[in-house]
């Protein structure tokens, strides 16, 4: 671990940070370049204290876990990333671990596309990343794990979730998904992580089998969908898809696809978020987005009783590290 050089890489991140990029009122008596330490451990679920200790190379080792969080709220490109964890003492998570997040200008287009929905997508359908309106719209998609994260995974092992699609679309989304999981396979091929899922997919569902030995091949791209939404009633979405380079992420649009639709979506903005019961955020959220855009993903029960605080004492009993500073920091905090 570099911590001289973890130190001041955070520090030159954060002053680098407008406080508007990331939902932060930037005041008339705003004296910070950038975002404070207070700001960043707030959005990054951690203790300033522990922020503090980063920035003056005082800390132990911090987990994979938390530097994710760092990347995803300095907004972090892909090669800052990785120089993040390298600098740490760790080797970048991978692309399909649990802490993959959106590309830094994925990002970016979804604060500017504002009342338009937009969200940030894996090849494999997760979830990464979502803009307010998406929000509004879905509810927030981002937190899954284990094969639920996967589009396809829960749209053929979970009947239930196409309820809120009209029957008469369910054969062409089933269909879409193969083809586009299909497409994915041929990129990634020998990647156990597309394999295990596809041996899972045909294990559980029999209409996964039928249309997989079928071997049609198709991208997403541009579609138009029908959704049967909770609250609003049926919205008919048009839905564009932009893909990076690599293929590897993707930035959906949703757009009103006639002036009801559009009405009914500026009411909802109006409405706002509706808070959902624990027992029932997974129903809630899969059927306020599978039919939209096939790219919903459930909303699991937050079981938190608050920010989580990463504690040296907790990464030193991890990894072992037992040297820590234990001096108490009193320098002035930005």
């Amino acid at each position: 671990m570099q911590r001289d050089e973890l130190a001041d890489f955070l520090r030159h991140r954060r002053e680098a940070i407008r406080p508007a990029e990331v939902g932060i009122a930037d005041g008339p008596r705003r004296r910070t370049a950038g975002l404070r330490r207070e700001e960043v451990a707030m959005l990054a679920g951690m203790s300033v204290d522990y922020v503090v200790r980063l920035e003056q190379g005082r800390s132990s080792q911090p987990s994979t876990q938390l530097l994710g969080a760092l990347a995803r709220v300095l907004r972090l490109s892909d090669d800052e990333r990785a120089h993040l964890f390298h600098l740490a003492g760790h080797r970048p998570v991978p692309a399909d671990g649990v802490a993959r997040m959106a590309r830094g200008g994925l990002i970016r287009l979804l604060d500017l596309l504002g009342d338009t929905p937009a969200v940030v997508l894996s090849d494999l359908g997760e979830a990464l990343a979502q803009n307010r309106a998406a929000v509004l719209l879905m509810g927030d998609h981002t937190g899954l794990s284990g094969d639920r994260r996967y589009l396809a995974h829960r749209w053929f092992t979970d009947p239930a979730l196409r309820a809120v699609t009209p029957p008469e679309e369910c054969e062409h989304h089933s269909r879409q998904l193969v083809a586009d999981l299909r497409a994915a396979a041929g990129r990634r091929s020998g990647d156990p992580t597309v394999t295990g899922l596809i041996d899972r997919l045909q294990a559980a569902s029999a209409d996964f089998r039928r249309l997989w030995a079928e071997h049609e091949v198709a991208v997403r791209r541009a579609d138009r969908k029908t959704l049967l939404h909770h609250r609003m009633g049926r919205l008919v979405m048009d839905c564009e898809t932009l893909m990076t380079p690599d293929q590897g992420q993707m930035l959906l649009v949703l757009t009103p696809a006639d002036a009801e639709t559009r009405e009914r979506l500026e009411l909802l903005r109006v409405l706002g978020i509706e808070e959902f019961p624990a027992e029932s955020a997974d129903t809630s959220a899969d059927t306020s987005v599978e039919a939209s855009a096939d790219v919903s993903t459930d909303r699991p029960a937050d079981t938190s009783t608050g920010p989580h605080t990463e504690t040296d004492t907790d990464r030193d009993a991890s990894s072992g590290d037992t040297s820590r500073d234990t001096d108490t920091d009193s320098r002035p905090r930005s």
